[in-house]
């Protein structure tokens, strides 16, 4: 395993890119935080927190099992496997080779941010990689449930910068 990277600190060297990006990531960040979503307000870090640990994920697997047909039935075991597999992937390798410390919180509404505040380090996004990972292994087995599932996945990702838990590139990686 190659050893900790934290991106906020400057290596030697010219790395003029590395710099715009982190800075335009900031800004977007900043822009997010300022930006008033009235729609967004009761309803996305309510979405962030039920996506803690999986938790809706498996109820969602379960509701799409329920319909009991073969192939939904495949989508949710489909879906759960790559959470599983995207999960480990990025708790055990993403967050512990790149220490990306969260982003700072002042600009983010206080009612917009969550109650209890992640402990662990911001890049790459769980949230993000779980809800892509549910939402494509649903979707390679059923088309039709991976439409329902695919725009609550893409609300999930998208919580994580309105609650101000991530930047925008943490989402991105994530989901990628």
């Amino acid at each position: 395993m190659s050893p900790d990277v934290d991106l906020t600190v400057p290596l030697p060297g010219r790395h003029a890119l590395r710099e715009w990006l982190l800075s335009l990531d900031s800004r977007l960040f900043e822009v997010a935080a300022e930006r008033n979503w009235p729609a967004g307000e009761p309803v996305l870090p309510r979405l962030s927190r039920s996506a803690n640990h999986g938790v809706l994920w498996f109820a969602t697997a379960a509701a799409v099992a329920a319909s009991r047909t073969p192939r939904a039935r495949r989508a949710a075991a489909r879906g759960i496997a790559s959470l599983s597999l995207a999960s480990l992937a990025i708790n055990t390798i993403g967050k512990r080779t790149v220490r990306r410390p969260r982003p700072v919180l002042a600009p983010v509404p206080l009612g917009r941010q969550l109650k209890r505040q992640p402990i662990t380090t911001s890049f790459p996004s769980g949230h993000a990689a779980s809800a892509a990972a549910f939402a494509t292994g649903v979707a390679l087995e059923s088309p039709a449930w991976g439409a329902v599932v695919a725009p609550i996945a893409f609300s999930v990702a998208a919580s994580r910068v309105y609650t101000g838990v991530h930047f925008p590139s943490d989402v991105l990686a994530g989901a990628a």
